[in-house]
């Protein structure tokens, strides 16, 4: 998946760069996201892996591609099949979409908790972390039954966690040192 991630780096920050000086980031982000998904279908994907030549592979998967994208994306799309690279498509559109929310300074926040949080506790709960981390907050809710009590916050690279099995633990450590 890294070497995914390396190969895919450069064409995503193309692509990025190439959408904000057209001010199209999110038309950008849509027909990425088009053109991962057809990439990502079986039959175009064992496609992609055959043999065949870089110009058939380009026609078909623009062909299947259609008017969904436009002249820009079609060309970016033909460099990256010239050099056999249209099948880390999907991780140039995860990796667009990461330097899209950095630009916007937002953070997908997952929040695990031991029953489902009411609407009121959701508005606090990203107000408080829009402040603490300086950045938009798209809360992703969800239960963990093993949860006894509390919340785990993940943001990126950033965990909080505010269980009582997290505050039992500390406190066990604590006690020992």
């Amino acid at each position: 998946m890294s070497e995914l991630t390396t190969v895919a780096r450069p064409y995503a920050k193309a692509a990025f760069d190439f959408a904000l000086e057209q001010g199209a980031l999110d038309k950008w982000d849509e027909m990425l996201s088009f053109a991962a998904s057809v990439a990502q279908d079986d039959i175009i994907a064992s496609f992609l892996s055959s043999s065949a030549t870089v110009g058939k592979t380009t026609e078909v998967f623009l062909g299947v591609c259609g008017d969904e994208i436009d002249e820009n994306v079609k060309n970016f799309l033909k460099v990256m099949a010239e050099n056999e690279r249209l099948p880390a498509l999907p991780a140039v559109s995860e990796l667009y979409q990461a330097f899209r929310a950095e630009y916007d300074k937002e953070v997908t926040v997952d929040v695990k908790s031991a029953t489902r949080l009411l609407k009121a506790q959701q508005t606090e709960l990203s107000k408080a972390l829009e402040k603490r981390l300086q950045r938009k907050i798209k809360l992703n809710c969800s239960v963990d039954k093993s949860i006894i009590g509390g919340l785990v916050i993940e943001a990126g690279d950033t965990v909080i966690d505010g269980t009582l099995r997290g505050k039992l633990d500390r406190l066990a450590t604590a006690l020992q040192s």
